[in-house]
């Protein structure tokens, strides 16, 4: 295992308003360290306590307390010691799967999902719903009718370890009506409806958070996937319609209103089939709703699509189209987005099955190397690896983060 550095805040007032913020100092100190080494044990599997003391800067003594503790509270396993030349054998850590879970609720334009996720990103249970557009008494009812279902998953013991419920959503879905087709006003009962206000009230005591649906995919991504080899990366989902993400010095970053990375916003150049070229953003070429579309136009039925999301191998001619639009309209927002911050990675992921995730990336590297990036650095462009679940299990991880993540990692505080 190569050499690490410990890990320190870069301004140790942040670290201690925050403990301040908690009650007593003391108690502040040992749950910012519990969390510090849930941590790490999460982005790296399999530490030993001599060497989780030597990137935290703890004493061995401290560490072997609170790795005890976590250990005492189900939230830590360890495994088979490792023998080495000399000393104690020592004893790698994991996290637990079952000592803890995450409620995922994704709400999207054409579907919703319903997850169970344990400690470790692992989905337990899941409920869906399809629907043209979303009516929120409907969500609702969802929600109401199928936790019950979800949560007869877990023994009794272990359903006092679910820690709340993340709701991943798109904002400002009234806006939308047009590009998804629906009737005039279908969309403004959003307006003034107050999601987690709704869900608090039908799920009370469990704390629920919101998130929207891209940024909670791009979180997804950073905690539990590639996105973790990476300290800045941009990152693109694309469901019904595309969105994105940001991540820099491995935080996801969200600006100053909570939507930076609104990638599907970004404008781009796009060819019509009658050869006009016109000013478009990214939104009306690269999202899901226009493959929806090209199906229908086709003869198909557009539905398949949210049916069947594992296999679109009968969708032939209008999925090979939709990709090559897709992926040229994608390579032109990733090099103006590498215009603005020298990421290290683009991650692609998306609401559709592996192979048409792969075949995506590798027309978008193609598309990509025929522009002219003269002055750019090289950013690789890559698969995500969380898959279409993704805003449901950034939803889910939502409570999970708020209780157990570093301070500086949890996305939405109070």
């Amino acid at each position: 295992m190569g050499e690490r550095a410990p890990l320190r805040d870069a301004d140790e007032s942040v670290v201690a308003a925050s403990l301040g913020s908690r009650g007593s100092t003391q108690t502040g100190v040992r749950l910012y360290n519990e969390r510090l080494i849930l941590s790490l044990i999460r982005r790296d599997p399999g530490l030993a306590k001599v060497e989780i003391a030597r990137l935290t800067g703890l004493s061995t003594q401290t560490t072997t307390v609170i790795i005890n503790r976590l250990e005492a509270d189900g939230l830590l396993i360890p495994g088979e010691p490792q023998r080495g030349r000399v000393g104690q054998p020592s004893v790698p850590y994991s996290l637990n799967p079952d000592g803890a879970f995450g409620l995922g609720l994704m709400i999207g334009r054409r579907s919703s999902d319903l997850v169970l996720m344990d400690f470790t990103a692992g989905i337990r249970a899941r409920q869906r719903m399809i629907y043209p557009f979303p009516v929120p008494q409907d969500i609702l009812a969802f929600a109401e009718r199928e936790m019950p279902n979800l949560l007869v998953a877990l023994p009794a013991a272990q359903r006092e370890r679910v820690s709340g419920l993340g709701v991943a959503m798109p904002f400002e879905l009234w806006n939308w009506e047009a590009d998804l087709e629906t009737p005039a006003g279908a969309l403004d009962a959003w307006r003034d409806f107050d999601v987690a206000g709704e869900l608090s009230r039908r799920f009370a005591p469990l704390p629920v958070r919101l998130c929207n649906d891209a940024t909670s995919a791009c979180a997804a991504e950073l905690t539990f996937g590639a996105g973790r080899a990476y300290r800045d990366f941009a990152y693109f989902y694309i469901g019904a319609f595309v969105g994105g993400g940001i991540v820099l010095g491995g935080s996801l970053f969200p600006g100053r209103s909570g939507n930076a990375g609104a990638l599907g916003s970004m404008p781009i150049m796009r060819r019509d089939a009658n050869g006009e070229v016109s000013l478009q953003q990214l939104i009306r070429t690269a999202s899901i709703y226009r493959l929806e579309r090209k199906l229908i136009a086709a003869g198909q039925r557009g539905a398949d699509i949210w049916l069947s999301p594992e296999d679109w191998s009968n969708f032939r001619e209008p999925l090979d189209a939709w990709i090559a639009e897709a992926a040229e309209a994608l390579a032109q927002a990733i090099a103006s987005t590498c215009a603005v911050i020298d990421f290290e990675a683009v991650i692609i992921d998306g609401a559709f099955p592996i192979s048409v995730r792969q075949r995506l990336v590798e027309r978008i590297r193609e598309r990509l190397a025929g522009i002219d990036r003269q002055g750019l650095t090289e950013a690789a462009v890559l698969e995500g690896s969380v898959g279409r679940d993704a805003r449901a299990i950034g939803g889910a991880a939502l409570p999970l983060l708020a209780a157990f993540a570093r301070d500086h990692d949890v996305l939405f505080k109070e």
